[in-house]
Parts: C-alpha cells; sequence; structure tokens
C-alpha cells in the first residue's frame, strides 16, 4: 500500500514531463510540415551531379599532361 503513495507522484512528474515536452515541440515549430520530408525520399537526386560536371566545365582545367611532357619542380612543362 506504501508503493501507491510513491508511484503516483512519480507517474504524475512524468505525464507533467511528457506534456510540457509536447508543448515545447509544438510551440518551435517541430510539427508544422509533415509531409514534405515524408516526400523527400522519394524525389530524384540525379540532378546533383550534372551541375557537378557543369561547374568543373566552366572552370578552366589544366590539359591532360602527355606522356612525352615532363613537368619539372618547378612547375614547368617541356613541351614536343
Amino acid at each position: 500500500m506504501n508503493i501507491i503513495f510513491i508511484s503516483i507522484p512519480i507517474s504524475l512528474i512524468l505525464v507533467a514531463i511528457g506534456v510540457a515536452a509536447f508543448f515545447w515541440a509544438v510551440r518551435s515549430g517541430q510539427f508544422d510540415d509533415l509531409d514534405t520530408p515524408a516526400y523527400s525520399i522519394l524525389m530524384d537526386d540525379e540532378d546533383q551531379p550534372k551541375r557537378k560536371q557543369q561547374a568543373k566545365s566552366d572552370s578552366p582545367q589544366d590539359p591532360e599532361p602527355d606522356t612525352e611532357t615532363a613537368i619539372h619542380a618547378d612547375g614547368k612543362r617541356d613541351e614536343p
């Protein structure tokens, strides 16, 4: 019988903490948009690699070194 006097206040404290956490979540906007995260997994991410390739093609690149071209320590190349 004495355990009831301990368990009832403990359960009320736990319920109060749960209710406070729920109201904090509602006020901070945790439940504003529930649909978009579910749809984001279905969207294709194929556009991102194309953008990376375009960014690489827009930037000037060094030409591929030939097997006949030697690169010195100072960074200069010998042209054949």
